[in-house]
């Protein structure tokens, strides 16, 4: 039986984690992710592997929660050298950079949004590989 192997990204006021070897997992192992997940009102994509929860946290503490959950894991981390500046200039995030976006939202302008900041979404997403 694998265990999951996870890549944790820190975003300012978020973070996202890349369950790697997703394919290989079991369901009860799966289960046990989303369920994480769930009980920090986070948002588990299944097309992307990866999940995300809007909460700042550092990684050693992510590792702590990983541990104290039961999930059996390995976690890595993600730095992230370089992000847009571009501000959103509408909704729910306006004012804040693309870079502070969940990606779960980003994900979600992706299929949704048709306006002038399209390049810069596609941009942003092209950058957090999701």
């Amino acid at each position: 039986m694998s265990i999951a192997e996870l890549t944790f990204t820190r975003y300012p006021n978020s973070f996202t984690v890349c369950v790697d070897n997703l394919e290989l997992l079991s369901v009860t192992q799966i289960q046990e992710l989303q369920e994480f997940v769930d009980d920090r009102n986070g948002v588990f994509d299944f097309n992307t592997y990866s999940f995300s929860i809007q909460k700042r946290i550092e990684f050693n503490d992510f590792v702590s929660l990983i541990n104290a959950s039961g999930v059996k894991a390995t976690c890595k981390e993600k730095i992230l050298k370089v992000q847009q500046k571009a501000q959103v200039g509408f909704g729910k995030y306006k004012g804040m950079f693309y870079s502070d976006l969940p990606d779960a939202y980003l994900l979600w302008l992706k299929g949704n949004y048709r306006g002038k900041d399209r390049d810069i979404i596609d941009a942003e997403l092209n950058f957090r590989t999701i």
